[in-house]
């Protein structure tokens, strides 16, 4: 018998690695769907007029292994240099067990945000450690999740201030000593909210003229202050303190709560997050009790279970953007969640002694770094700081940078004849003698008598970290058992689908992982000179392009650092460009009503006034409505946001229509990028009409959600719109920087950047049109018991479908939130709760899943079903029944059963994997109990000993 090949093509990673479910699971799909094949379900599903014309085409998809030799090439164009740049960047040892057990763990990065607290006490547990840290070394009592970056975070406290300020003043003071970007953020974020920024010296600061004041510390320069009576005059006057800290000074010098700060911003990059590029990293937020309702972002707070146990979740929702609309206090959604952990056991891993002690060798190493100038003759400056100094070069600047280069060390260039050092705890003695050989001198490091040049004023008086959680033994055992608990707590995409309509829970692939911890990419400072960053610039370029012909705009911008991010920047540089055409009235923007959240939140930030748009019964906007709010506001129509496909996940046939009536009215028409998980290779946004969109790259580009972020929110415009694209955060032009980084957080993009290269045009496409049949074969199998809200024209969904579970409430007393629960039980994340629609679930499985994850999910769906059909018959209780009692923990399971249902039916509902079954670690949470007795810093250990007891 002669051999028979095969055309299995086993390193094809778009329809063998991720795309989920197989040509023969297709088939077995299409036949339950009606339908003959993927091609004809599509043409029921996407219309005809919106389709794109060619279809992608990228060339050849790479393997696996050539991605990862294509990254490898690519990484090797960037010069590693020693960067002592800066300017709130800075070297970092990153701890290896960190590094693998949580930034390189997808039981880590795959989680969603901890919305569900009762599969999300492992992360929560992690982000309060935190919260614990940041609010210890500021001296404040509140502090949040993380914020974007630390110039964000500035911008996000001016804004905070003026909410809070007793005072009425219109302006806001920035302490000159400011890191340059940290001022060209705030000024971005003032100007169309009409504030005006005053930047000076602090001692020149008239408290009665502001609304709030910021000052840096220790400043960019190097100088170390105390701002106490800065700070106490702007409280004579009504107004608000700010301090921008860097958390690794605050180990030895006094803290800003002790200043009478009311508000402490700045980032922990340097608790073992490497520089990226300029990101991710997590900023921190804190401030005084009395404003924790003004506070932006996400707050992890202690509450209890059903049983009195305790149990974290997330405090104080109302706050958020999502929804108090146009009312939020920011538009922040993705925060910076995977960095803030690893942040947070930077701590737990050092403790309070450990970071005393590298910060106290980093200012050793400063000072034996300035003796050895000094004794040369030049002239330093501060006489006392903590990591920062500036050499007086004269005429000798240019060539002292570029000697250091040679050695292998960046500088910063400061003025015309400065030079500025900043040191950090990777500075090796080496680099010290470097370091000197570029200023001409040739000695060795090897006087390693401490001296220290704080100043004595402002040495820090109070102890910091003294929760049990920093004493634990430090051995690496013990740390990585207690990450590995941590992790066990949660339920991420490692273990199940997370089938959360819009929010695109897809494959985050290893091989498009990998490339984010070589050094290559992940030790280069975003200031560094270009000829540094070559391979950044290729990958960049190349992702721009593509992502062009995605979308069919002409350009696009990498700055925003989230989803809300790039909307806000995309406003921006519609408002620039209106103001720029001499149409600087146009403040009116239409809205859908189901819009996201944080359309309306960032439309506000912008300056502009939100006109809600009715949707008709299919969720779909109400043409009549839309057009007669245009004709009405045709004067001051700055803009429309739309999503598309719209958020009640339906294609709709008007888009065109839409984006007709804007800009017969002036206006321009921002489509939100969310959903473009149903659109690649299918339809293109500006093709349609639009003249900007984000693009969600932590949902259709594979970025992983963190926990609740990182993520990246770039913006594509038309050519009309590129130069009101936000500027370099150092040398602005347009609209102004949104960032601290001129990219963004680059370190994240050659995640996306893998993912095009290695599906292919193709690849990429049918991609697309898997997840829609996924969405439908869902919809399908649960006709009849759940109803589905919108269709389409022909009784499609796009990519999610919205499960309308209200009449159980009236017929059995079941709410959303116990289905959302009861699936806990059966191993699954719930759907998005109450969006769009109050009281439904919203679904989407994305392409990733294969059929037997999809078919375990709809089986447990069905079951939940039917055991709501008991509760209407009589047979089960109205209150207590599996539905009301879910979830079900391993300590329901051991102890007394008084309940009417048997264990089998509570612990293991169908789609419970009976061997590796999930069992959360907590009942179900009180919400109200967690805000009326508002915790958020970690208990005492000895809480967790009676506990257990």
């Amino acid at each position: 018998m002669s051999y028979q090949p095969i055309d299995y093509l086993p390193y094809d990673f778009a329809n063998r690695r991720h795309i989920g479910p197989s040509p023969e699971e297709m088939a077995e799909m299409l036949e339950v769907l009606g339908v003959p094949s993927l091609d004809a379900l599509i043409d029921q599903t996407v219309p005809r007029d919106i389709r794109q014309a060619e279809k992608l085409d990228f060339g050849k998809p790479m393997s696996e292994r050539e991605l990862l030799h294509h990254m490898r090439v690519t990484g090797a164009k960037n010069k590693v240099l020693t960067s002592l740049i800066g300017q709130g960047y800075h070297g970092t040892v990153t701890p290896p067990a960190i590094q693998r057990n949580i930034l390189e763990n997808p039981a880590w990065y795959t989680a969603y945000t901890p919305y569900q607290p009762e599969i999300s006490q492992g992360r929560l547990e992690a982000l309060l450690n935190f919260q614990t840290m940041v609010c210890d070394l500021t001296g404040l009592e509140i502090a949040n999740a993380s914020l974007l970056d630390e110039a964000t975070a500035c911008a996000e406290a001016m804004t905070m201030a003026q909410r809070v300020a007793k005072s009425k003043a219109g302006a806001f003071f920035v302490d000159e000593n400011c890191h340059p970007q940290n001022i060209a953020v705030v000024r971005t974020r003032a100007e169309p909210l009409g504030i005006e920024v005053i930047v000076g010296s602090p001692d020149a600061l008239e408290a009665d003229t502001v609304f709030g004041a910021l000052f840096q510390y220790p400043g960019t320069h190097g100088h170390v202050r105390d701002f106490t009576d800065q700070i106490a005059a702007l409280h004579e006057a009504g107004a608000i303190g700010i301090v921008s800290a860097d958390p690794m000074a605050l180990c030895l010098l006094k803290e800003p709560g002790a200043m009478g700060a009311d508000i402490a911003v700045g980032s922990t990059q340097r608790f073992g997050v490497p520089m990226g590029f300029g990101g991710p990293h997590a900023a921190y937020m804190a401030c005084r009790e009395a404003y924790k309702r003004a506070m932006p972002g996400r707050i992890v707070g202690i509450s209890i279970d059903s049983h009195g146990n305790r149990a974290y979740r997330l405090a104080l929702q109302t706050r958020e953007q999502h929804i108090r609309r146009e009312k939020a206090t920011s538009n922040v959604c993705t925060a910076q969640a995977l960095l803030a952990v690893m942040a947070g056991f930077y701590a737990v891993f050092h403790g309070p002694k450990g970071l005393r002690a590298i910060a106290q060798r980093i200012h050793r190493k400063t000072v034996r770094l300035a003796k050895g100038l000094e004794a040369a003759g030049f002239k330093v400056e501060p006489a006392v700081y903590f990591d920062t100094i500036t050499v007086d070069v004269g005429l000798l600047q240019r060539g002292v940078l570029q000697a250091a280069v040679r050695e292998g060390v960046n500088l910063r260039k400061v003025g015309k004849s400065r030079v500025g050092i900043t040191m950090d705890e990777a500075v090796r003695p080496e680099i010290i003698e470097a370091v000197w050989r570029a200023f001409g001198l040739v000695r060795k490091d090897d006087d390693l008598t401490p001296e220290y040049r704080l100043p004595e004023a402002l040495l820090r008086q109070s102890e910091y970290l003294q929760h049990d959680v920093f004493h634990m033994n430090r051995a690496e055992t013990e740390m990585m058992r207690y990450m590995r608990r941590l992790a066990d707590r949660d339920l991420a995409l490692d273990r199940a689908m997370i089938p959360l309509g819009s929010c695109t829970m897809k494959l985050n692939s290893a091989a498009e992982m990998m490339p984010v911890s070589w050094r290559e990419f992940s030790l280069i400072h975003p200031y560094a000179p270009e000829d540094q960053w070559k391979g950044y610039k290729t990958l960049i370029d190349d992702l721009n392009a593509k992502l062009c012909t995605i979308t069919g705009y002409d350009a696009i911008s990498m700055q925003p650092n989230s989803g809300a991010q790039g909307e806000y920047a995309g406003l921006l540089t519609i408002r620039d460009w209106q103001v720029a055409r001499g149409q600087g009235q146009r403040d009116v923007c239409l809205i859908p009503v189901n819009a996201h959240g944080t359309n309306p939140a960032s439309a506000h930030m912008v300056g502009w006034e939100v006109v809600a748009v009715k949707c008709d019964a299919n969720g779909s906007i109400d043409l009549e409505d839309f057009r007669a709010k245009a004709e009405r506001h045709s004067d001051r129509l700055a803009a429309c946001m739309i999503t598309y496909p719209s958020t009640h996940g339906v294609f709709e046939e008007t888009v065109q229509e839409v984006c007709k009536i804007t800009h017969d009215h002036g206006g321009q028409v921002y489509i939100d990028g969310a959903n473009m998980n149903a659109m690649v290779g299918l339809s293109r946004p500006g093709d349609l009409g639009g003249d900007v969109s984000h693009l969600n790259l932590h949902k259709t580009f594979c970025i992983p959600h963190g926990g609740g972020g990182p993520g990246m929110g770039p913006i594509g415009v038309k050519e009309h719109l590129i130069p009101h694209l936000p500027g370099h955060p150092l040398n602005a032009k347009g609209a102004g920087p949104v960032s601290a980084a001129p990219f963004g957080s680059p370190s994240l993009l050659p995640i996306s950047w893998a993912y095009i290269l290695m599906m292919g045009g193709g690849g990429l496409t049918q991609a697309t049109r898997v997840a829609i049949l996924n969405a439908n074969y869902i919809a399908r199998r649960l006709e009849g018991a759940f109803d589905v809200l919108y269709r389409g024209s022909q009784g499609r969904v796009a990519h999610e479908c919205i499960l309308d579970v209200r009449p159980f409430e009236k017929s059995a007393g079941v709410t959303v939130e116990d289905i959302a629960k009861r699936l806990i039980d059966c191993g699954f994340h719930a759907p998005t709760m109450s969006w769009p629609v109050a009281g439904t679930l919203m679904v989407e499985p994305t392409e990733s899943e294969t059929k037997a994850e999809l078919d375990r999910f709809c089986d447990a769906m069905l079951a939940i079903r039917e055991e709501i059909r008991a509760i209407e018959a009589g047979e089960m209780d109205r209150e207590v029944n599996p539905l009301k009692l879910a979830p079900h923990t391993m300590e329901d399971l051991v102890k007394d059963w008084d309940r009417p249902y048997s264990r089998e039916q509570g612990c293991f509902p169908p789609g419970a994997f009976r061997v590796d079954k999930y069992w959360p670690p907590v009942n179900r949470v009180d919400n109200v109990y967690g805000d009326r007795n508002l915790v958020c810093v970690c208990p005492p250990m000895s809480d967790y000993a009676e506990a257990a007891e």
